[in-house]
C-alpha cells in the first residue's frame, strides 16, 4: 500500500468512527427529554446540579432532601415522590 492510500484508508475509518459516535449519542438527547428536574428528593451529596448560592454543581447538595437541590427524575414522576419533608417539587422549595 502506497502512504497515500494508507491515509486515505485512516480517514476513511477516523470518518466512519466519528459518524457512529454521533448516532449513538442521540438517543442520549432523547432519554433526558423524558426527564425532569424534581427539588427536594436527591440525597446529601447525589443532586444532579443546583444547591445553592457558591456551589459548582452536581454532587453539591450538604445535606438528604435540600430544597434548592435537583435530581432529574422520570417525567410526571416529581410531585409524587415522598421525603420526610413533603413531596418532590418542580420548582426550588424555601428552606
Amino acid at each position: 500500500m502506497s502512504a497515500k492510500t494508507t491515509m486515505l484508508s485512516a480517514a476513511f475509518i477516523a470518518g466512519a468512527v466519528a459518524t457512529a459516535l454521533t448516532t449513538v449519542a442521540l438517543p442520549t438527547s432523547a432519554s433526558a427529554e423524558e426527564k425532569e428536574k424534581c427539588y427536594g428528593v436527591a440525597l446529601k451529596g447525589q443532586n444532579d446540579c443546583k444547591a445553592g448560592a457558591g456551589t459548582t454543581c452536581a454532587g453539591t447538595s450538604t445535606m438528604d432532601y435540600q430544597g434548592n437541590a435537583w435530581k432529574l427524575v422520570p417525567k410526571g414522576s416529581c410531585t409524587t415522590m415522598k421525603t420526610p419533608n413533603g413531596m418532590g417539587s418542580l420548582m426550588p422549595i424555601e428552606s
